[in-house]
């Protein structure tokens, strides 16, 4: 059987973190990354979402604005002729249908303008900072989780030398 002693420690790993020195701009931390300016294909997509996410906002205005004047001139009639169900019936069927179609209207040119913002967002290279800054906190955090690491193993080697010193 063979000793402890006799087999090899193992080796100590370093770790060191790793930088990139690519940045163009000349700038630190804060600096903007200004491109060329958008793509046609971009100035394009701005051009046709705005007014179509504009349309369907107002389109999903007057939808709740005639559902609502319907509602006001029914609610009477409903009070008056009660014993009248289907027609009832059937004027609650197109409230609902007109609330269901103004959310679905309001919800379409909401998302249409908040692509476009995104759009406009991507166009200017404010995405790019924010990747940047994730970039930088993943290497601060493999730094701090290496030099745990590295004061992990020598707490374990100490360790190991102590109960070794102690057999002796």
């Amino acid at each position: 059987m063979a000793e402890v002693r006799d087999r090899n420690l193992p080796h100590q790993v370093q770790v060191h973190p790793q930088y990139r020195f690519d940045n163009t701009t000349g700038g630190g931390y804060g600096a903007k990354n200004y491109h060329s300016g958008p793509s046609t294909s971009q100035v394009l997509a701005v051009l046709t979402l705005l007014p179509i996410g504009g349309t369907l906002l107002a389109l999903a205005g007057l939808t709740l604005t005639g559902t609502v004047i319907g509602l006001m001139l029914a609610t009477p009639l409903f009070i008056i002729f009660s014993p009248v169900l289907v027609p009832a019936a059937i004027a609650i069927a197109m409230a609902v249908t007109g609330f269901l179609s103004s959310g679905a209207f309001g919800l379409t040119g909401l998302s249409s303008l908040s692509y476009v913002l995104n759009r406009l967002r991507y166009a200017t290279g404010t995405e790019q900072l924010d990747l940047d800054h994730a970039k930088r906190r993943v290497q601060d955090m493999a730094e701090y989780v290496g030099q745990k690491t590295k004061e992990v193993g020598q707490k374990i080697e100490n360790k190991a030398h102590e109960g070794q010193v102690g057999r002796t």
